[in-house]
């Protein structure tokens, strides 16, 4: 999928976009799904709601396979190596003109993990336009390493904690980064990004996957999940997630929030380390 060229680039500036990968009529399959399953929950449910957001690949067949799509593993194999894990996701989900946004942020900020190899495929299930709140980042801001961030939680922040880089840094010098439905873009775990509001009339979906090569471990002592996608896992230092027996059934329900509990709770040591000075920002 990739070239040798794009994948020094994707070194040199911490992201690449746009790389093509679905088929129109696999967008409308991924997205027909989404959205009938929606449908069927009714008003009460909600749009995704938080929890749903999180590792949606253990809850719906669907959301397995797109993570799996040929395409997208390959263009990351390209970067990172055969060996591949899913270690979180989260469906990004902007309604028209709702306000939602993503601060100035690292992804890696909560992860927790090392080496600082984690990749974000961010795959447009609709168009994604800066009229849109498409990603926008800061060029080659990966080489600065991890920052320390606070938590400003607000109406409207999509991040679970709300976390905001804490320091000053050229925001003004942001790349903007596009992508039409069945693009995906590449972006390093320390890149400096942020996304605005949706001031279109249309819906804008993206689905946000962290993928580690399997030699990639956590750096507190919690032990949490992750699906290995691609290749082997020689190293363990993930307990293994099952793939999805249903579209949201009892046996997946139970799976998916047995791991998202675990990685909050991954979350919350890591936060309590850093405070305690037992590991760096």
């Amino acid at each position: 999928m990739l070239s040798a060229q794009q994948v020094v680039q994707y070194h040199r500036e911490g992201y690449l976009f746009p790389i093509d990968c679905l088929t129109p009529e696999e967008v409308a399959h991924y997205r027909g799904r989404l959205e009938a399953f929606e449908a069927e929950q009714g008003d009460t449910f909600g749009r995704l709601p938080d929890l749903v957001r999180s590792k949606s690949h253990l809850l719906f067949t669907w959301m397995d396979a797109l993570v799996r799509h040929p395409k997208v593993l390959d263009a990351v194999e390209a970067v990172i190596g055969p060996n591949i894990l899913l270690y979180h996701l989260t469906s990004w989900l902007k309604e028209p003109h709702d306000g939602a946004f993503v601060p100035w942020h690292q992804d890696g900020t909560y992860f927790g993990l090392e080496p600082a190899e984690q990749i974000t495929a961010w795959i447009a299930l609709t168009d994604a336009t800066e009229e849109m709140g498409c990603v926008k980042l800061l060029p080659g801001s990966h080489a600065i390493g991890q920052q320390p961030h606070r938590d400003a939680v607000s109406p409207g922040n999509l991040l679970s904690r709300g976390q905001t880089i804490d320091r000053k840094l050229d925001y003004d010098n942001f790349v903007t980064m596009p992508l039409r439905a069945g693009q995906i873009s590449l972006h390093h775990t320390h890149l400096v990004h942020r996304s605005d509001p949706n001031q279109t009339n249309r819906r804008r979906i993206g689905i946000g996957v962290s993928y580690i090569p399997t030699h990639c471990r956590l750096v507190n002592d919690a032990r949490v999940t992750a699906a290995l996608v691609r290749g082997q896992d020689n190293f363990g230092h993930f307990d293994l997630e099952p793939r999805p027996t249903g579209n949201f059934d009892a046996g997946s329900r139970a799976a998916h929030a047995a791991s998202v509990n675990r990685f909050f709770e991954s979350n919350q040591r890591l936060v309590a380390r850093r405070a305690s000075g037992n590991v760096g920002i």
